[in-house]
């Protein structure tokens, strides 16, 4: 179900790229969602690896 406290987060993307992000979900079990989901994940947690975290007061700018 569907938490209502999360954003949502339109993205527009071209069938090549969307077809392909269909495969590798599928192939590490994932849905498309939970696939970006990682993706976005893994970037911020490299991006505060290397910047340091993201201080609260910027997180909603």
């Amino acid at each position: 179900m569907r938490n209502k406290a999360n954003k949502h987060l339109g993205l527009e993307i071209d069938p090549e790229l969307h077809d392909k992000l269909r495969y590798i979900s599928k192939y590490e079990g994932r849905s498309m969602n939970g696939q970006l989901l990682y993706l976005v994940r893994q970037c911020v947690k490299e991006f505060e690896i290397k910047e340091g975290p993201i201080p609260d007061d910027e997180k909603d700018t």
